[in-house]
């Protein structure tokens, strides 16, 4: 956990396969804790290509079926599914903006949110920007994007820079220190 927050979390990243692995992710994360999931990151990528959106997009249901088997991820029936229907749904995003990167940084017009919070307590959970980012998603068909998930993407792939003021990553993401 301690690498993650040092090395990745909050980290501007624009790169598609990487964006679809956090949202997958981040949805597979739902009701469990986000160590089990990083724990089982290694699997998920061998579990679904590596996040090649084309691919998992592609996979057809016995694939999925036997995947259900894998103590290698989680293996909830929804989770392992939403994973096809978000890459179909990411795909057809990508035809739209050019990019999903393009897509989904366009919630906060291509630069990341730089907050201030002083106290693990005053991070919140969600806000009317994920609740507009998980309207928007269920609209184009992804699955798993409730306001809490879209809000815990957006701090992972940096969108939102929530590390606290006193924390030395919150200046190398862009954020000032206010004293």
């Amino acid at each position: 956990m301690q690498s993650y927050h040092d090395t990745e979390w909050g980290v501007p990243l624009h790169d598609d396969r990487a964006l679809f692995e956090f949202l997958c992710l981040e949805g597979a994360q739902a009701g469990l804790s986000w160590r089990t999931v990083l724990h089982k990151r290694d699997n998920y990528r061998r579990a679904f290509h590596d996040f090649d959106i084309a691919r998992v997009a592609a996979m057809k249901d016995r694939e999925l079926e036997k995947l259900l088997l894998d103590p290698g991820i989680i293996r909830n029936r929804l989770k392992v599914t939403a994973a096809r229907d978000n890459a179909a749904a990411a795909l057809e995003a990508i035809d739209e903006h050019g990019s999903l990167d393009a897509y989904l940084w366009s919630f906060v017009n291509g630069k990341p949110i730089q907050n201030s919070w002083r106290a693990k307590g005053d991070v919140p959970a969600s806000t009317s920007l994920s609740d507009r980012m998980s309207k928007e998603l269920k609209k184009r068909g992804f699955r798993f994007v409730g306001t809490t998930i879209c809000y815990a993407f957006m701090q992972a792939t940096g969108m939102v820079n929530d590390h606290l003021v006193e924390c030395f990553r919150h200046k190398a993401c862009g954020g000032k220190h206010k004293p």
